[in-house]
């Protein structure tokens, strides 16, 4: 679909104020990415999420690209979240995934979850790879911040969270409860990221077997079954919530990318159509549900923080669902667009772009951002206008290893190694 010029210039705004999260609601002294804003003011405390930081180093690139800031400020921003970074707790190399923002300690998520997050680790790495390969080694001030980003990168101890004896990767370690949280990270989830990072790394991979045993479970995450007409290849029935589709490829390019399990481009497709298809069709009869109003994914409700999806729908539309599925369904997140467009502005729109979530059941407009919702939504309109985020990560040799190693293919492995023989 071609984009009209109206279009471009509503993505554009869009694509814009939600990078504002990043960069003028960012926590002030550390410049990483707080985990929650108000629609019309900064919340008062130093809460910094680590996952959340990683959409927020990808956000700044589309900046510099789309001449939003200048490079000099992008440079000088990414040397205060590196420094950040470089005195917080950390666990074996792996971060917690909430921080306290000034000082770099960890404020626990919960009680027995007080020490590393490998998925939020994750994100934030995705994001830094990112960095590393936009940056210009021939630049000396560029240069010193690739090396600061490899040394974060490569001192992630990946393999520290595989229980001895155990062929999967634990979510969570404490210092203090070591396993009690007890989260193992298998089948299809947002955390397809997160293996690949590991098998990528330099001082400290998993083994590929880790991968196929644990996340894919030797093909236990399969689906294959179809619904409202459309075949989902992989995960929970009905998809489960959109952010699976969003995650882990605001740098993973799913074009093209397949491996003995899936056709990725076809899974997140899929998965979006699904979504999609069931606001059309609203089988619970929510109010407000059509193809104009549709994406349901984990966001803020009226009761609290919801996840959300076909089978747990709580008539809650999140906004960042129909704009992060940009790539894979073009026509329908227009659509979805430019109605949020018309709804009560006063409500619906703030300084950061769209509001969280809203439901039209209970004329309920969230007042609030997060972090880990507004992130997609400037990376992936990217990717659908450029590609800049897909390229970049693409792009860095480690990927390229892991991604062989576990038995993928993709269209950039074939370009490296298409260059490596010239």
């Amino acid at each position: 679909m071609t984009v009209c010029d109206s279009d471009e210039l509503l993505l554009d705004h869009v694509q814009k104020a939600s990078f504002r999260y990043f960069w003028d609601g960012a926590h002030p002294p550390s410049g990483l990415s707080r985990d929650r804003s108000g629609r019309t003011s900064d919340p008062s405390n130093d809460l910094v999420a680590i996952g959340g930081s990683g959409f927020g180093f990808m956000a700044i690139l589309v900046a510099i690209e789309r001449g939003w800031i200048t490079r000099n400020d992008a440079l000088d921003r990414f040397d205060r979240m590196l420094s950040t970074l470089e005195r917080t707790t950390r666990y074996r190399g792996v971060f917690p995934h909430f921080i306290n923002g000034v000082d770099g300690r960890t404020v626990p998520f919960n009680r027995v979850d007080d020490g590393g997050d490998l998925v939020e680790t994750s994100l934030l790495v995705q994001g830094l790879i990112c960095v590393r390969q936009y940056l210009l080694p021939s630049s000396t001030v560029e240069a010193a911040l690739r090396t600061r980003i490899d040394q974060i990168w490569r001192s992630v101890q990946w393999n520290s969270h595989v229980k001895a004896s155990e062929k999967v990767l634990y979510w969570h370690r404490s210092p203090k409860h070591d396993w009690l949280r007890n989260v193992p990270i298998r089948g299809w989830n947002e955390a397809l990221i997160t293996y690949i990072l590991a098998a990528a790394s330099p001082d400290h991979a998993i083994d590929a077997e880790i991968y196929h045993q644990g996340f894919a479970g030797n093909g236990a995450f399969l689906n294959g079954r179809t619904y409202y007409g459309v075949t989902l290849p992989l995960g929970p029935d009905y998809g489960g919530p959109l952010f699976f589709a969003h995650y882990s490829f605001c740098g993973l390019d799913p074009r093209g990318l397949k491996d003995q399990y899936a056709d990725y481009w076809l899974q997140n497709c899929s998965h979006a159509r699904i979504n999609y298809l069931h606001s059309v069709h609203n089988p619970h009869d929510q109010v407000g549900y059509n193809e104009h109003c549709w994406g349901l994914t984990s966001s803020h409700g009226p009761g609290g923080y919801k996840v959300s999806s076909p089978i747990s729908d709580f008539g809650l539309i999140a906004p960042t669902a129909a704009l992060s599925s940009l790539p894979y369904l073009p026509e329908e997140t227009l659509r979805a667009l430019r109605y949020f467009a018309t709804l009560p502005q006063s409500k619906m729109y703030g300084r950061f772009g769209f509001i969280d979530a809203f439901s039209s059941a209970r004329n309920w407009f969230a007042r609030t951002y997060l972090a880990i919702n507004q992130g997609p939504v400037v990376a992936m309109i990217e990717n659908y206008r450029s590609g800049l985020l897909w390229q970049l990560f693409m792009s860095a040799p480690e990927l390229q290893h892991a991604l062989r190693i576990l038995g993928f293919t993709s269209p950039h492995i074939r370009v490296l190694q298409e260059q490596n023989c010239t």
